[in-house]
């Protein structure tokens, strides 16, 4: 096979199937028809003597030879437009742009507000979307590009992502002032174990870091409620005596007694996440310095 008789747009089709794992979604990144990608696909399929994809329930799934390729094809497309971005200059005040998020309701509370001001006054003409991507499938759509950035816990399982830390932050016990219990100076662990709580989290089951952490000690805590957002929970204990093990950011916006856990649990660590092919990207570049900028460790 001669690479200089090879249409290279193929390669980015076939970058884009693999991402999205679907000819519909890889024809709307690629913005052209789903025929066209069809006709890609085949035509690669001829030149390369290998199906590269096999159609399954859950989409295109890649050939042997396919997953062997990708990394350097990847690797020459990512060269490639970060030689193409070094000519490029992004300008903030004029840019047209959608910043597209995921991370959960806590991190909007922290985040939305600070960005929000500060892109009015640097970059007005570029909206954000915030939504929720389940964590394991974070890395495809970062490379998929239908994701720009991420808030999440490190995934040390992503080679192709780039992370930095964005805020980090220590767990309080959250009580009402009312509370029969908000009159002590500290909790002991007895007084933590004998509460009610509510636990965070967004899957049907499971426990959480509290959780992990007693288990370690031997002991277990008493689950009243189980909910899947962080900011109806502070609500519902200013309404009851079921306590919260929430973070100090989040606790602090509330007027409620907040007391230092009896017992060690691991630092709330969270990383800004962004596929490595964008690192050198103008305005990926300026939207990561403003995300650091406004939630800084």
């Amino acid at each position: 096979m001669q690479l200089q008789k090879m249409d290279m747009n193929l390669f980015l089709v076939l970058e884009a199937i693999y991402n999205s794992g679907n000819l519909t979604r890889a024809a709307e990144q690629l913005h052209i028809t789903q025929p066209a990608v069809s006709n890609a696909l085949a035509r690669l399929r001829r030149t390369l003597d290998d199906p590269l994809f096999i159609r399954g329930p859950s989409g295109m799934t890649p050939t042997p030879l396919t997953e062997s390729i990708m990394p350097r094809v990847q690797q020459a497309l990512s060269l490639l437009g970060t030689s193409l971005n070094e000519h490029r200059q992004f300008n903030p005040a004029l840019a047209r742009k959608t910043l597209r998020l995921s991370m959960n309701d806590m991190a909007e509370t922290l985040l939305l507000p600070p960005l929000l001001e500060r892109l009015e006054k640097e970059a007005p003409g570029v909206t954000v979307e915030s939504f929720h991507v389940p964590r394991d499938q974070l890395a495809k759509e970062l490379a998929a590009n239908t994701l720009d950035f991420a808030l999440d816990v490190p995934l040390a399982t992503a080679p192709q992502l780039q992370q930095q830390r964005l805020h980090q932050d220590r767990y309080l016990c959250m009580l009402r002032n009312e509370h029969p219990l908000a009159g002590e100076s500290s909790l002991t662990l007895e007084q933590y174990l004998q509460l009610e709580h509510i636990h965070v989290s967004s899957r049907r089951t499971g426990p959480g870091l509290a959780d992990i952490a007693l288990n370690k000690l031997g002991r277990r805590r008493t689950i009243k409620l189980r909910v899947q957002h962080y900011r109806v929970a502070p609500l519902i204990v200013l309404r009851t005596d079921l306590a919260l093990t929430v973070p100090a950011s989040l606790a602090s916006q509330y007027s409620a007694r907040l007391f230092e856990l009896p017992f060690q649990i691991p630092l709330m660590d969270w990383h800004l996440l962004w596929h490595k092919n964008l690192q050198e990207d103008p305005a990926n570049r300026w939207l990561r310095e403003q995300l650091l900028a406004v939630l800084a460790v």
